[in-house]
């Protein structure tokens, strides 16, 4: 399950953060989402509409990878996972989270900042950990720096990422991919403005394909 899932995302590269405040806006995200390309969406547990709105998505949209994040209990776990997620993203290296979700083979992205951090999911047989919050802790550069000593592990950034920087994360080989909230605003999603998200989402699909195929062209010379 967790090789497929890293596969997955790794191939989409870009996963927009969500925070949802009524599930009654979730149908309309969710097609706003399909019709810009985009193939996956994460939606956080900062709101009591968290659990229905992943329900509603993963009903209605099953070509729609959707996971949750920050998430920091097994009881949200156990929410999430039944409402239909598929992966869990939670914003700390909680150890008790972490094994849990293991131990049922759920796919899971603790977020780390520190080596020290890293260490413990690398330990956990983990291949690819969250980096957050990402600017705020160094940007690329600190995220180079840590990898160093972590062969073969990579990160999803969050935190700070927009438009103006994916491209710059999501070309680093030590990127499988960035997420962020900067397409699906609070603000968007209240006063119904579907078509941004969509604007804005498709954008975000073509840079990170647009990005890599770049980062393989430069590669290959």
């Amino acid at each position: 399950m967790f090789e497929s899932m890293n596969k997955q995302l790794t191939d989409i590269g870009v996963i927009p953060v969500i925070v949802i405040n009524d599930a009654k806006d979730a149908l309309a995200l969710g097609q706003a989402l399909s019709d810009a390309g985009m193939k996956c969406a994460e939606v956080t547990y900062r709101t009591d509409a968290a659990e229905e709105t992943i329900r509603i998505m993963t009903e209605h949209f099953p070509d729609l990878l959707v996971g949750a994040g920050t998430v920091f209990t097994k009881e949200q776990v156990d929410s999430a996972v039944g409402a239909g997620a598929k992966f869990i993203d939670c914003p700390i290296m909680d150890t008790d989270v972490v094994d849990y979700c293991i131990s049922k083979d759920i796919p899971i992205y603790p977020g780390i900042a520190t080596p020290s951090e890293a260490a413990q999911g690398v330990k956990r047989g983990l291949k690819i950990l969250k980096f957050f919050p990402a600017e705020q802790n160094g940007g690329l550069a600190a995220l180079e720096a840590m990898s160093a000593v972590f062969k073969g592990l990579k990160f999803f950034p969050m935190g700070g990422i927009d438009k103006d920087n994916m491209r710059k994360y999501i070309s680093s080989p030590l990127v499988a991919a960035v997420g962020g909230s900067w397409m699906v605003k609070s603000t968007f999603i209240e006063l119904g403005k579907f078509d941004k998200i969509t604007k804005l989402a498709r954008e975000a699909v073509y840079s990170a394909k647009d990005a890599r195929k770049m980062h393989q062209a430069m590669l290959e010379k």
